[in-house]
C-alpha cells in the first residue's frame, strides 16, 4: 500500500452521537430562552449549521452577463447552439409536461402537506435558452438520496428541485406543499391551526381550496437549520403560562397528477405503523412511482388518515372541508382504516390523502410523533430507452409495494441491509443519482472485480442545469468527498471510467464552438461525461469542443485513479484499471510537438476552462501532467512494471525541466507560455497537479520555494485583491494586480477551485492563508443555499 496524508487532517464533521437516528427532533435547544421548559436534547439542532429566520427573504441573485466584446466571439457557438437545442426539439427531446407525486422524511410535530406538479424536463444537455424564473437563494437540505431521486425544502418552509425521474427537474416551488399544526387547549375552547410558512403565497388561490387554510405563521420565531445531510425546523411560541396543550401532528399528501391509481390503506398491528400507499402512473411510459406516507401509532399517538379529497370544489371532500375537520376535532375517523382503495383520479384531477398523527403534551411535557415518507421507482429508464432497476432492489425487490416496507424500516429505524447498514434513501447534492442494476433485456457490464467490489453502477450530475452525467472534469475537484464517505462507490466510477479509456465511438458529432465535426468517442481519450440520453452507451453528451484534444482529462484521470489507488490499498483496483492508465498517458504523446516530453495546449480552451484560451505550455495542464507523470511512475512501481515505472520517470524529470524553464517567472509560473496580453496572468489553479501529488503523498514536483512563492502570489493578487479576501480566489489577475478580463471564466471565482487552492496552501504549511482563502469563499455563499458554482468578481451575491 502506498503511504500518503490524504486523510492527515480528516476529522469528525459531527459528534459522535450525531449519527444516532432520531425519529424526532427537540424543539428547543439547551441555549433557547424556553430550556427551562424542555431538556436537552442531542438531537437538537448542532451549534454550527446554516440558519435563516422563516420570515427571513430569499435573495434573488444577480447574473453577470458577458461584455460585447465577449458576445461578438460567441456569436456563431450561440447561433449553432440554438440551432443544436431546436433540433434536440425535433427528435421529441423537449420540455414535456406531466405530473409527479412526492412526500418526505421525518418531520416534527407538525403537518406535511403537498401537492406537486412536476414537469419532466427531456431537453438539451446544454440549454440556456429554456429555464425556469431567475435563480434565488431560496433552498435548503435535499431529501431523499442517493439512487432514490430527491426533494428539496426551501428554508421558508415551501417545497422545491422535485428529481425523481433522472435529468428530470421541477425547480418551482409549489406552495400547496407546506406543514401545518393543530392545537387545541382548556377542554378545546382554544384552538389554533396554521400553516408553518409565512404569509400567503401566490399559488393559494381559491381554485385550489389553499386560501380558506390559516396562513398564520409570522415566521419571527421559526427557524431553519440546515447541516448536510440533515436539517431542523424549530418552530416556537410566545407562552407566559404552561397550559396542558392537545397538539394535532398532521402529515399530509396532495398528489396532481395525469394518471391515479387507486390508493391503498394499510396498518402493520404490531408495531403500530400505518399510512397510506399512492401508485401513480407517469407519461410516455416512464416506469411508475409508488410512494407511502405514514406514522408511528404508539400509546400516546393516535393515527388516522383521510383516504381522498380534492382540490376542485366539486369534489366530496374538498381542501376546505379537510382543513375544517382537522380544525374542529383534530384527527379523522378510525373507520376510513377499512375503506380499501380508493378509485383512479381522472385526468387533471387532483387527488388527495392524509395521515394524522394527534396526542396530548402536559405542562411542562415532551412528546415524540414520528412521521416517515418512502417511495418506491424500482425502475429508471432513459431517454433513448435503455432501462436498470435502481440499487436497493437487491434488497426491496420490484414490487410497487416494496414502499410500504421501505417507509416502515424508516419508522422502526431497521436497516435496509443488514449486512452493510447502508441506509434506505442515503443523502446526496442536488443531484440525481443512480446505482442501478440492469434490467432483464440488457445485459449488466462487465466486471472483472470481486463480488465484494461490486456496489453496481453510479451516476450524479454536478447540477440541475447541467445534464450530463460524471461531468469528469469536475468530479476532479468533487470526488475527494466520495472517496471519504463511499469509497467503494468512487472506486466504480473510476472503473467506468478506466473501461470508457478503452473504447471508441464512431458516431459522428458536430462541436458548437467551432463548427466542425468529429467522432463521438476516440479510443485512449478520457471521455467529459458518460452521456446523457443514454449513459454509459453513448458517452460525451457536451459537444462545445472536441474534448478529445483536451489537455486535462487524461492526467485528471490518472491522478484521480492513483490517489485512490493510494488511500484505499486497493491492489485488485490499481491491477485492473493499469491498461488504461497507460493507454490514457500514451495518447497523450501526440501533444508533445517538441519532443520534451511536455504537452502543449492548441490555441483553443482545450480544457475545463473552455471559455479561456490556451497557448502552448499551460501551468494548468502542463502541472497536471507533471504530476500525472509522476503519479504513473509511482504506480508502475507499486504494480512492479519496471519498464514502465522508468519510462514515466525520465519523462517526468525531463517535462519538469521545460516546464519551470519556459513558465517559471520568479515568484509564479506564468499562465501559458505565448504571447497573448493574458498569458503572464496569475491563475489560481496553477498547482492544481501539486494539490493531488501532495494528496496522495507523493513527493512535491517542485522545491518548496517556488511551492510557497506561488501559493503566496495567488494569497496575495487571486484572494487578497477581491473584496478584501472576501470572495475566495479569482481564476486570473494580472501581475498589475487587476483581474483578468480576458472571457468570463478568468474574471471567475470557482468555489471548487478555491477550496483546492487553500488545500494545496494547507499541505505546503500555509494554514493562516489556506484558512482566509477558504472562509472567503465560504462566507460569500454563507448566505445562499445552494452554493454557486461560480460568482463573477464584480458580484456579491444578493
Amino acid at each position: 500500500m502506498v503511504k500518503g496524508n490524504l486523510f492527515h487532517y480528516r476529522k469528525n464533521s459531527w459528534p459522535p452521537e450525531e449519527y444516532v437516528n432520531r425519529t424526532t427532533l427537540q424543539l428547543v435547544s439547551s441555549s433557547s430562552p424556553s430550556s427551562h421548559l424542555l431538556d436537552f436534547d442531542s438531537g437538537a439542532p448542532p451549534q454550527h449549521a446554516w440558519r435563516r429566520k422563516l420570515n427571513s427573504q430569499a435573495g434573488i441573485l444577480k447574473e453577470f452577463s458577458v461584455t460585447f466584446m465577449e458576445a461578438l466571439k460567441m456569436m456563431r457557438l450561440g447561433i449553432r447552439l440554438w440551432s443544436y437545442v431546436r433540433e434536440e426539439a425535433s427528435h421529441g427531446r423537449v420540455t414535456l409536461q406531466t405530473s409527479l407525486c412526492a412526500v418526505f422524511l421525518k418531520p416534527q410535530i407538525i403537518l406535511f402537506l403537498t401537492v406537486i406538479n412536476f414537469r419532466y424536463l427531456q431537453r438539451a444537455p446544454i440549454d440556456p435558452f429554456n429555464r425556469e424564473g431567475k435563480p434565488a437563494a431560496t433552498q435548503g437540505v435535499p431529501l431523499g438520496g442517493m439512487g432514490s431521486g430527491s426533494i428539496t425544502r426551501g428554508f421558508r418552509g415551501e417545497f422545491r428541485q422535485f428529481q425523481i425521474i433522472p435529468g428530470a427537474c421541477e425547480p418551482s416551488p409549489m406552495m400547496a406543499n407546506q406543514f401545518s399544526i393543530f392545537i387545541s387547549r382548556d377542554g378545546g375552547n382554544k384552538k389554533y391551526a396554521s400553516v408553518l410558512s409565512p404569509g400567503q403565497h401566490d399559488g393559494t388561490g381559491t381554485d385550489q381550496g389553499l386560501s380558506s387554510w390559516g396562513w398564520n405563521l409570522s415566521g419571527q420565531h421559526s427557524t431553519y437549520h440546515a447541516l448536510f445531510p440533515r436539517a431542523w425546523t424549530v418552530n416556537l411560541t410566545q407562552s407566559s403560562k404552561c397550559h396542558a396543550v392537545k397538539f394535532h401532528h398532521f402529515y399530509l399528501i396532495i398528489t396532481e397528477i395525469v394518471v391515479f391509481l387507486p390508493l391503498f390503506l394499510f396498518t402493520r398491528g404490531e408495531d403500530g405503523v400505518s399510512g397510506v400507499l399512492l401508485h401513480h402512473k407517469t407519461a410516455k411510459e416512464n416506469p411508475p412511482v409508488t410512494f407511502a406516507i405514514a406514522a408511528c401509532e404508539t400509546q400516546n399517538v393516535n393515527v388516522t388518515v383521510l383516504p381522498s379529497f380534492g382540490l376542485s370544489e366539486e369534489s366530496c371532500v374538498t381542501a376546505k372541508d379537510m382543513w375544517g375537520k382537522m380544525g374542529e376535532d383534530g384527527q379523522f375517523d378510525r373507520e376510513n382504516f377499512n375503506n380499501g382503495a380508493t378509485f383512479p383520479s381522472s385526468a387533471g384531477e387532483a387527488n388527495c390523502a392524509a395521515v394524522s398523527a394527534s396526542t396530548w403534551v402536559e405542562p411542562n411535557g415532551k412528546c415524540t410523533v414520528a412521521f416517515a415518507l418512502a417511495w418506491s421507482s424500482p425502475k429508471v429508464k432513459f431517454m433513448k430507452g435503455k432501462s436498470y432497476h435502481r440499487r436497493y432492489t437487491k434488497y426491496y425487490g420490484t414490487s410497487e409495494r416494496a414502499a410500504e416496507d421501505l417507509v416502515h424500516d424508516a419508522l422502526t429505524n431497521t436497516k435496509a441491509d443488514g449486512s452493510n447498514g447502508s441506509s434506505l434513501t442515503n443523502s446526496s447534492e442536488e443531484d440525481e443519482a443512480e446505482v442501478p442494476e440492469r434490467d432483464d433485456s440488457r445485459n449488466p457490464p462487465s466486471r472483472s472485480h470481486d463480488d465484494d467490489e461490486d456496489v453496481g453502477s453510479f451516476l450524479y450530475l454536478e447540477g440541475v442545469e447541467y445534464i450530463m452525467w460524471c461531468t469528469y472534469d469536475v468530479h476532479f475537484y468533487a470526488s475527494f468527498a466520495l472517496l471519504e464517505l463511499f469509497p467503494k462507490i468512487e472506486l466504480s466510477i473510476q472503473r467506468e471510467f478506466a473501461k470508457a479509456v478503452l473504447s471508441e465511438d464512431t458516431r459522428k458529432v458536430k462541436f458548437l464552438a467551432e463548427g466542425n465535426s468529429g467522432i463521438r468517442k476516440v479510443k485512449g481519450a478520457v471521455p467529459h461525461d458518460l452521456g446523457t440520453h443514454d449513459p454509459w452507451h453513448e458517452m460525451n453528451a457536451y459537444n462545445i469542443h472536441d474534448t478529445s484534444k483536451w489537455k486535462d482529462l487524461n492526467p485528471k484521470f490518472v491522478l484521480q485513479v492513483y490517489r485512490d489507488f493510494a488511500a484505499t490499498g486497493n491492489q485488485s483496483f490499481g491491477t485492473e484499471v493499469w491498461p488504461a492508465v497507460c493507454a490514457a498517458m500514451d495518447y497523450m504523446d501526440q501533444f508533445d510537438r517538441d519532443g520534451d516530453c511536455l504537452i502543449e495546449n492548441d490555441g483553443f480552451p482545450d480544457q475545463t476552462y473552455d471559455a479561456w484560451t490556451v497557448h502552448g505550455i499551460s501551468a494548468y495542464c502542463g502541472c497536471l501532467w507533471l504530476a500525472a507523470l509522476q503519479a504513473t511512475a509511482a504506480m508502475a512501481v507499486q504494480l512492479e512494471d519496471k519498464t514502465s515505472a522508468q519510462k514515466y520517470k525520465s519523462k517526468f524529470l525531463k517535462a519538469k525541466r521545460a516546464f519551470e524553464a519556459k513558465l517559471w517567472n520568479g515568484s509564479y509560473f506564468n499562465y501559458d507560455s505565448g504571447s497573448s496580453n493574458n498569458s503572464k496572468s496569475i491563475q489560481a489553479d496553477q498547482l492544481a497537479g501539486q494539490w493531488y501529488t501532495a494528496s496522495a503523498g507523493l513527493p512535491n514536483l517542485f522545491d518548496d520555494a517556488k511551492i510557497q512563492s506561488s501559493l503566496q502570489k495567488i494569497f496575495d493578487f487571486n484572494v487578497m485583491k477581491v473584496r478584501g479576501g472576501r470572495m475566495g480566489a479569482v481564476n486570473g489577475m494580472h501581475p498589475n494586480g487587476k483581474v483578468d478580463e480576458t472571457c468570463m471564466q478568468s474574471r471567475e471565482v470557482w468555489a471548487g477551485v478555491t477550496y483546492g487552492v487553500a488545500a494545496t496552501m494547507i499541505l505546503a504549511g500555509m494554514e493562516e492563508q489556506a484558512f482566509t482563502t477558504a472562509e472567503g469563499i465560504f462566507t460569500a455563499g454563507c448566505r445562499l443555499y445552494p452554493d454557486p458554482r461560480s460568482y463573477s468578481m464584480h458580484l456579491v451575491p444578493m
